[in-house]
């Protein structure tokens, strides 16, 4: 087999060193959140730094007691798993440093469309859906919750309600009719 086709360091430490990507955001934007979203990613981080990791170094070192850790599944297993877990961690800290906590409820009872907003339209053929306007880091489609940056999101982002909005599709342009706009209530 050719060389150029062959990995010559395949030790699985390797994969640590790979640089945590993020998702790509618009040029000189924010990575915007939700209070919501951003407490959901601190107990994660804290899960896994108080609670999973600690875990997992037991089990290493345990393993690592017995001898021979070349053949020993244990060993093995719970060096990738700690390293995928500080993979995660180093991954949530760096969003969360980045994050912009967006409080919706500050735009209650506006009819205008700003991140956070929940928004109700209907398609040019008729089919209403209902769309929640989130961070990059909370989308959840079987709940209706789209990133502020996905394409729905752009092209109904600072219109209001009554309006229609195009959205380019790679079957054509789709109309989009704003049906309703609200917003959570402060303090809930």
């Amino acid at each position: 087999m050719n060389k150029a086709f062959t990995r010559e360091d395949t030790s699985p430490e390797q994969d640590d060193d790979d640089e945590v990507r993020l998702p790509d955001l618009p040029a000189g934007s924010k990575n915007y959140i939700t209070p919501a979203g951003f407490s959901r990613l601190r107990e994660e981080i804290k899960d896994l730094i108080e609670r999973d990791r600690p875990k997992v170094v037991e089990i290493v070192s345990w393993a690592a007691s017995n001898g021979d850790r070349s053949e020993n599944g244990d060993y093995i297993y719970g060096k990738k798993r700690l390293r995928e877990i500080d993979r995660r961690i180093r991954f949530l800290t760096k969003r969360l440093d980045s994050a912009e906590v967006v409080d919706p409820s500050g735009q209650h009872g506006n009819d205008q469309i700003f991140f956070g907003a929940t928004v109700r339209y209907a398609e040019n053929q008729g089919v209403e859906r209902s769309v929640t306007i989130v961070g990059a880091d909370e989308v959840d489609l079987e709940r209706g919750r789209i990133s502020w940056i996905s394409p729905v999101a752009r092209a109904l982002l600072k219109s209001r309600e009554g309006d229609v909005v195009s959205l380019p599709t790679p079957g054509g342009l789709l109309q989009l009719e704003i049906l309703e706009v609200t917003y959570p209530e402060p303090g809930v």
